[in-house]
């Protein structure tokens, strides 16, 4: 089995799909996208990922894109150790957190991500006939980028609703984990959302956003705890894939604002 994986370090998504191939025991070739450079816009990736976002998973010469996709993709061809219930009730659970986790927490982790880190990284000091013409190259999320602007960022508002749906997610784990009797979302198996909740929290801890979770939702706070201490967690985040160590300049003494 040849797989490949187009990824970046830091990147949510790309993260997701390398506890995956972690927790599968997979071998694979790591072509790293760096951002900053625009590898992800290139004509040569873009005929990969005509959407120009990362990862991209190639199988024997194929390409499988959409980080969501790609884990039960390969839960599909490499099914062993099994990451979704065998139980076809369990299963329609599973894929209603799926479906959740990407209209709701998803979207929502990139607003003070993009608020605290990378739209001062990349866009603040850029000319807004730069800026535009950087939007104007991305196939998808043109709006997104409109609406945090150059220099102002998201507006209050879009942050508190995007905290808002996070404590809504970290309030549903740990509901789940309640009414499935843990120790993990669906119950006795780590699962796909297990795996795709992990670099959301993950990011959101390493930008201080903690408080968020803790200490009120104590299974919740446990569960995180057992997810950072598989194997997998060390795999999908070696040296430099949190942005407080990757863009320290934005953090004060490692914590946010």
């Amino acid at each position: 089995m040849a797989l490949e994986l187009y990824h970046s370090d830091h990147s949510t998504c790309s993260q997701k799909v390398r506890i995956c191939l972690a927790e599968k025991g997979l071998d694979w070739e790591s072509h790293v996208m760096h951002f900053a450079s625009g590898d992800h816009l290139t004509a040569e990736y873009m005929k990969l990922n005509p959407n120009g976002v990362v990862p991209t998973l190639i199988h024997d010469g194929e390409p499988v894109i959409e980080s969501s996709v790609i884990v039960e993709y390969l839960d599909e061809i490499h099914p062993e150790p099994s990451l979704v219930p065998a139980d076809v009730l369990d299963r329609a659970r599973l894929r209603i957190w799926m479906r959740y986790m990407e209209e709701v927490p998803t979207p929502a982790v990139r607003v003070p991500s993009f608020n605290k880190v990378f739209r001062p990284l990349r866009y603040e000091n850029a000319s807004e006939e730069d800026f535009q013409a950087r939007i104007e190259k991305m196939p998808l999320r043109k709006a997104f980028y409109r609406r945090m602007g150059q220099v102002e960022g998201f507006s209050e508002d879009e942050v508190d609703n995007a905290i808002a749906q996070i404590r809504q997610t970290c309030e549903r784990i740990d509901a789940g984990i309640v009414a499935h009797g843990g120790p993990w979302v669906l119950g006795k198996q780590y699962t796909l959302i297990d795996v795709t909740l992990t670099p959301l929290i993950q990011r959101m801890a390493d930008m201080g956003y903690g408080p968020i979770w803790e200490p009120d939702l104590p299974e919740m706070t446990a569960w995180f705890e057992r997810i950072k201490a598989r194997p997998s967690f060390a795999t999908a985040f070696y040296a430099n894939t949190n942005v407080s160590e990757k863009y320290a300049q934005f953090f004060t003494d490692g914590e946010s604002e």
